[in-house]
């Protein structure tokens, strides 16, 4: 079957897509975009979580056909729509001031999309290096992605509400502080941006 959506900004069509193939699959082998990590395929870990219509999900639970016309955003398209969010003071939800039609005209930048090369990085993704969140890397692509989901609707969150929103996200390096370190202070820098 032909599957079209949206990935980080931009029209998308694969081919060729068997009924049972995840999404995790089709995004890492058939568009290049390694970043959502294969670990548990249970949707245990949350290391392949991806933004689905703005919702944090483990892509490895999401069948290619469910996104059919859907919008997907990756750990590679964060640091543009972080941009793109603080420009025109919205969030890719609609919930935050940007209605879910303006967000959808928000596109990645091909390269930045596809390798994350050459671009800046979003706040959560500098600070997770500023709080040194970042130790095998692993799991650090789906903690990024919730992370910003959580940030975008929760602009200073509590320790419980960082906790509950990374909950799904195991990580076998940092032992955690760290990781809600980098939250901190994302929020942080988030709130004296504003």
């Amino acid at each position: 079957m032909r599957v079209n959506f949206t990935v980080n900004g931009r029209q998308q069509e694969a081919d060729d897509v068997w009924e049972g193939e995840s999404l995790l699959y089709v995004l890492r082998e058939r568009m290049g975009l390694p970043g959502s990590k294969n670990a548990c395929e249970q949707g245990e870990c949350g290391s392949c979580t991806v933004r689905l219509d703005g919702v944090p999900v483990c892509s490895c639970l999401v069948a290619a056909g469910q996104v059919e016309g859907r919008e997907v955003v990756t750990v590679e398209g964060l640091a543009d729509f972080a941009r793109q969010r603080a420009e025109h003071g919205g969030c890719a939800t609609g919930t935050c001031g940007t209605t879910l039609d303006q967000a959808k005209r928000w596109e990645a930048r091909p390269s930045d999309s596809q390798t994350g090369e050459g671009s800046e990085l979003s706040p959560i993704q500098q600070a997770f290096i500023d709080a040194g969140a970042v130790q095998c890397g692993f799991c650090t692509p789906g903690l990024l992605v919730a992370a910003d989901e959580l940030l975008e609707r929760n602009a200073e969150p509590s320790d419980a509400d960082i906790r509950e929103a990374l909950s799904g996200n195991l990580c076998r390096c940092t032992g955690y502080e760290k990781i809600l370190d980098a939250v901190r202070l994302a929020a942080a820098r988030q709130e004296e941006a504003v």
